[in-house]
């Protein structure tokens, strides 16, 4: 019998919400947990397996591993699904885990087609640290693909679904398939029901085969009764580096006395260019460590420079799955997995931004206007006065120097005095008439001129317009008279 929504267990302390997996094995359930107020999921058997003559030792299993989840969640790992208990609703056994929101590895890559290379690297560490945790325990989690791979908003990769409930093998069903995705796993997991943490090494290598290409790779028992050929990563995407090829190939050999004998040595093969910062290594040494700090900096500053100049190494390669390879269509995980779809903007390299200077906007009307109220100005002054028109000029640009040195009106006036003192009232006049236009102008055209100029070309620009309007009207005047 299926949980329906709204059902409470443990008395209220979950409340079931929604169904988010059902497989041959087990049900997943989206819950709330109430104290806490979260969301949580619910693994459990499925009910016809109690029916089974040994389903005793099936639960017996599936506490024993829930209990070992439950230990290696003390120790809280940034990679890996936390078991929060287990429990017992009445005859029904109960795995209680964090839900993981975001988008998994299939889904990610049915939007977004093939990853570049340093992303989907990243994520394969992040979940191998996972895995030497998960075999450290003695553990060995049989289902490391795509589906069971979940990339947070933050860019985390997080492993979840141990498959416990996959673990309970009915003593009806086909000894071949056990807990294995017939894409992902390797053979003797499918056809022996292999524990061998190399199982995991051969899983992580086909995810990583499948991020880093947008399509599967060749089912491991058809190369093993068919001797059909793995297509090799780089026959697929030619820009694919070479090393990462190599690693992938290796961690999918067929036989597994091929693949290396631990997770540690199969991510070494994936340190092998400068572009890529693992983000996961640790070192002992507190200087070497900010050494390292530094250098994971200036990486990445390199890996996004690559991806926008160099183009080489982590260039995206989007391959459209369905043009490639239209018969395969990578599904929503099924089964035991959890997760219901959620799309989120995926992750993306930024571009470097192509910075332009603002267009600059000249007043011409205003510098036209200011050209002919100085032309008339100085028509005026030619005949006045011998020497007001020099006088003119200097009072122009005097004014216009203090402007820009931020005490325009004081000096304008003290020029002005000055030269009222020196050549009499005409002569001061004639300088009261060139200077209030000059403050007239700088208070209507500079502010304009400020937009789009510093204060010195400002000033060269009114200087100049003014003056040349002077001697535009003293010219008027010579040519008329």
């Amino acid at each position: 019998m299926t949980w329906v929504q709204g059902q409470e267990l443990q008395n209220g302390k979950y409340i079931i919400q929604q169904v988010l997996g059902q497989g041959g094995f087990g049900i997943t359930y989206q819950a709330l947990q109430v104290n806490l107020n979260r969301s949580v999921v619910i693994k459990i058997p499925n009910e016809y397996l109690q029916y089974d003559p040994e389903y005793k030792k099936y639960i017996e299993k599936f506490i024993t591993e829930g209990q070992l989840l439950a230990r290696l969640s003390k120790d809280s790992h940034p990679h890996i699904v936390g078991v929060i208990e287990l429990f017992q609703e009445g005859n029904i056994h109960c795995l209680v885990m964090e839900f993981i929101s975001g988008e998994n590895l299939f889904q990610i890559v049915k939007r977004r087609g093939a990853l570049p290379e340093a992303e989907i690297i990243s994520y394969i560490r992040q979940i191998g640290e996972a895995l030497i945790k998960v075999h450290e325990a003695g553990l060995v989690h049989r289902d490391a693909h795509p589906g069971n791979i979940m990339i947070k908003d933050n860019g985390k990769a997080v492993l979840i679904d141990f498959g416990i409930a996959k673990q309970i093998v009915p003593a009806t069903q086909s000894s071949t398939d056990k807990s294995a995705h017939e894409r992902f796993a390797p053979y003797e997991q499918r056809y022996k029901g292999s524990r061998d943490p190399r199982v995991d090494i051969y899983c992580l290598a086909a995810s990583l085969y499948y991020g880093v290409t947008g399509q599967y790779p060749t089912n491991s028992l058809v190369r093993k009764i068919d001797n059909e050929r793995l297509i090799p990563p780089q026959e697929i995407i030619s820009s694919i580096s070479k090393e990462l090829n190599q690693a992938i190939l290796k961690g999918m050999a067929l036989e597994e006395k091929d693949r290396p004998e631990l997770m540690q040595l199969w991510l070494e093969m994936l340190n092998y260019k400068s572009q890529i910062p693992n983000e996961e290594e640790k070192v002992s040494n507190a200087a070497r460590e900010n050494v390292n700090t530094s250098i994971k900096l200036v990486r990445a500053w390199e890996t996004i420079n690559n991806v926008e100049e160099n183009n080489t190494n982590v260039e995206p390669n989007i391959v459209n799955v369905k043009e490639e390879n239209p018969t395969v269509t990578p599904p929503f995980p099924v089964g035991d997995s959890y997760k219901k779809e959620v799309v989120y903007p995926k992750p993306k390299i930024e571009e470097k931004s192509i910075r332009k200077k603002p267009a600059r906007t000249i007043p011409w009307v205003s510098l036209t206007i200011l050209l002919l109220t100085y032309c008339i100005i100085g028509f005026i002054l030619t005949p006045v006065i011998a020497g007001a028109m020099a006088w003119a000029v200097v009072v122009a640009w005097a004014v216009v120097v203090a402007w820009a040195m931020a005490w325009a009106v004081v000096v304008a006036w003290a020029v002005a005095w000055a030269a009222a003192v020196a050549w009499a009232v005409a002569v001061a006049g004639a300088v009261m008439a060139v200077a209030v236009p000059a403050l007239v102008a700088k208070a209507i055209v500079g502010d304009k001129l400020e937009k789009s100029f510093n204060k010195f070309h400002t000033f060269l620009i009114l200087a100049g317009t003014s003056n040349i309007g002077l001697g535009l009207g003293f010219i008027v005047y010579k040519l008329l008279n």
